[in-house]
């Protein structure tokens, strides 16, 4: 039976069939996505040339200390191609994404990109998203209302359960955007797009973890391979 650590890298390996030639390339943060980069650093010094743009100033260190050539959405801002992980993937290829803080990031990148690849193990697959909990980046101003307004909000869809703003230590988290992050433990989220909309409605709120309609495609690894599935 094959560990977490060689089921994502088995995962992220099998993302390069993918990646070719002179691409521009969205590179995701996280477990997975690090053993993508480092894959991918292989690849580079074999003679692949991408340039890449990172969701996180992790990633874009990692990519750099292993001579991966990178650029920013400024001046690269349409990308062939996004691979990324995931906390959870459900049979529709709906992510929730954002266990690291860079979920805003990572998704304006997957926008900017004709096609993004999900990478992850399967214990991330579920039939409904929402056991994770569900980060929401929020403005640092006006964060109590933000809070009673997100609560407000999704009480109105019938969901229920913790709001905790996610901590490094004593201090609150602040994610590469300078924001502040709410993790909302719902338990379930059985409808996505729902909560989608309400969350977006909220002033206060920057960028949520629920990734709609962006993943076409997902490399889940598991003790019997490597499964490829699309939407």
């Amino acid at each position: 039976m094959a560990n977490a650590e060689e089921l994502k890298r088995a995962a992220a390996e099998a993302a390069l069939d993918f990646v070719e030639d002179k691409m521009a390339l969205g590179i995701g943060t996280g477990t997975t996505a690090e053993a993508f980069v480092r894959a991918l650093a292989q690849r580079v010094r074999g003679g692949l040339k991408v340039t890449g743009v990172a969701t996180s100033e992790r990633t874009e260190r990692l990519c750099q200390e292993l001579s991966i050539p990178m650029a920013t959405l400024e001046t690269l801002p349409r990308l062939d191609l996004t691979v990324d992980g995931a906390d959870e993937i459900d049979p529709g290829l709906r992510l929730l994404k954002g266990g690291g803080g860079a979920l805003l990031r990572e998704k304006i990148v997957a926008k900017a990109s004709k096609r993004m690849i999900v990478v992850a193990d399967a214990a991330k697959l579920v039939d409904e998203l929402g056991a994770f909990p569900l980060p929401i980046e929020i403005n640092g101003f006006g964060m109590v209302a933000t809070y009673l307004a997100i609560q407000e909000a999704t009480e109105a869809l019938g969901l229920s359960g913790d709001l905790t703003l996610r901590r490094r230590g004593e201090e609150p988290f602040i994610t590469d955007s300078g924001h502040l992050i709410l993790d909302a433990d719902f338990g379930r989220i059985p409808d996505p797009q729902a909560l989608s909309r309400a969350l977006h409605e909220v002033p206060g709120v920057v960028e949520h973890g629920l990734f709609l309609g962006l993943a076409s495609d997902a490399l889940v690894a598991s003790s019997d391979g490597v499964r490829h599935l699309t939407v």
